[in-house]
């Protein structure tokens, strides 16, 4: 099993963890994202390959994300709420595997390993894989804590070892390449 594609949103926070994730690793990666990139930031950077839905409502495109993945990971600290609880709404409704991450509950090895055998019983060979979760106006730090166990799930999932990132580390980490799409 080898995760091929990450998909995601482009909100602040377990998103953009999802997609630098994946940048950093050099898979492919896209999503819809609302008209003009629309976020909670202001507009979602370019380095993102995300396609715009034809509205800026963020609700469609959390839905559109699910329905084009084979299985759903979302990130909170805490329980599900927001935007979150829709993920988790649609992916019930479109019958797709998910699983909530709660990063208070769950340190990180403990929740690598957790998605990890998740992943294996729940996604085919080649999985698009969508990362979702809190903003990171809800849930501080989120992002880089993401990025860092999402970087861990695709190097044991993937087989290939990537640089072990340390999350009070993360303000020098570059990608190892420009975006690629799924």
């Amino acid at each position: 099993m080898s995760i091929t594609c990450i998909v995601s949103g482009g909100q602040t926070g377990a998103d953009r963890g999802g997609l630098d994730a994946a940048l950093y690793c050099s898979i492919p990666h896209s999503g819809w994202c609302p008209k003009n990139r629309k976020a909670e930031d202001g507009k979602i950077p370019i380095k993102y390959n995300l396609q715009e839905m034809p509205t800026e409502g963020y609700l469609p495109r959390t839905q559109r994300n699910v329905i084009d993945s084979d299985a759903t990971l979302i990130f909170t600290y805490g329980e599900l709420e927001g935007g979150s609880l829709k993920t988790f709404e649609f992916a019930i409704k479109h019958n797709k595997p998910y699983l909530h991450v709660d990063l208070i509950k769950l340190k990180r090895q403990e929740s690598v390993e957790v998605i990890v055998n998740w992943l294996e019983v729940n996604c085919p060979e080649k999985c698009v894989l969508n990362v979702a979760g809190s903003r990171a106006s809800k849930a501080t730090g989120i992002e880089k804590v993401v990025m860092v166990r999402m970087v861990d799930v695709i190097s044991k999932v993937n087989g290939k070892i990537y640089y072990p990132l340390q999350e009070e580390n993360l303000g020098s980490v570059s990608p190892q390449s420009g975006f690629r799409v799924c």
